[in-house]
């Protein structure tokens, strides 16, 4: 039995906190809110992550600090950094290892799959908040001052998932609506089911052999959008899936009163070409198979009540 900390008690941190306390783990699940789910081995704090000094004092005989607070589009650039140096003073002061939840934003536009060995070349400005992020935690591990590794995913599936297309397309076609999807909704995408980043990040935490490295979290074959979009219309019944590319003059108009439709536009090349991640590497040393993307897809109409009775 180990105590571990984590930030952030949203999807990814709620599915990391669940599975180290159902092992037998202590966790203290720390957010501004002091919300997650109740469980007797989770202890929910209210904790400003970027308070370095109150970090420190809640990894106090902590194994690993799980890195898992999101925020807004708008907020990447100004709200990440006090974050991940606030991380670094509580690792380097606690001796936990530092486990961060990235993205695939920082690779930029790549051509095939996407694998770890890909050089961080971002092509705009959430990439770079990104890349940097990465770039700072490793420098730390590579000068020996704290341990540390990065699990990555692509857009999630899964309870309380959030993305592009469970916030725009979803929602259209369950209604039995056409959904506008601001890219090609016929070209290979990958989903990472949450679960398997929460699996990935306990992996990597008890396998030292793992740390100093980003990992791709096993990740399902890539499905397009439309395909998505017909699996969710098998799934909950609703009436055959329409999906359209919405146009560009759209979007920009739509970014005028919609904050996420402004921040989405230098993430459009993600929905234009093929955007797939391969997680080999993950797969053959951590978990043999990625949860499918039916089951993912499901567990995110169950948790919105809308799969097929």
């Amino acid at each position: 039995m180990s105590l571990h900390v984590v930030v952030g008690a949203g999807p990814v941190g709620t599915a990391t906190a669940l599975l180290l306390a159902e092992r037998g783990d202590d966790v203290r699940l720390l957010s501004r809110s002091g919300s997650g789910p109740e469980h007797p081995r989770i202890a929910r704090i209210r904790v400003d992550a970027t308070d370095a000094a109150a970090l420190t004092a809640q990894c106090a005989g902590a194994r690993a600090l799980h890195h898992c607070a999101g925020l807004d589009y708008a907020r990447w650039a100004t709200g990440f950094p006090p974050l991940i140096h606030a991380a670094i003073h509580a690792a380097e002061a606690s001796g936990a290892l530092l486990l961060t939840v990235g993205n695939l934003y920082g690779y930029g536009e790549f051509d095939g799959p996407v694998d770890e060995s890909h050089p961080l070349r971002p092509n705009s400005a959430k990439g770079r908040v990104r890349a940097d992020l990465w770039n700072q935690a490793l420098t730390a591990h590579q000068q020996g001052r704290i341990r540390t590794a990065e699990v990555r995913g692509s857009d999630y599936l899964g309870v309380d998932a959030n993305s592009t297309f469970t916030a725009v397309v979803l929602p259209a076609v369950v209604a039995g609506k056409t959904a506008l999807f601001p890219g090609d909704p016929d070209t290979p995408h990958s989903w990472t089911a949450i679960d398997d980043m929460a699996r990935t990040l306990l992996a990597v935490a008890d396998d030292e052999t793992s740390w100093g490295r980003a990992w791709h979290a096993p990740t399902a074959a890539p499905m397009p959008v439309r395909a998505l979009a017909e699996l969710t219309t098998t799934l909950t019944g609703a009436p055959p899936a329409r999906v359209r590319r919405m146009p560009s003059p759209l979007l920009r108009a739509a970014g005028l009163f919609n904050a996420d439709a402004r921040e989405i536009r230098e993430l459009r090349y993600q929905f234009d070409r093929p955007f797939v991640m391969d997680s080999t590497a993950a797969t053959k040393k951590f978990q043999p198979e990625p949860t499918s993307t039916r089951t993912a897809l499901s567990l995110t109409l169950e948790a919105r009540n809308l799969a097929r009775p």
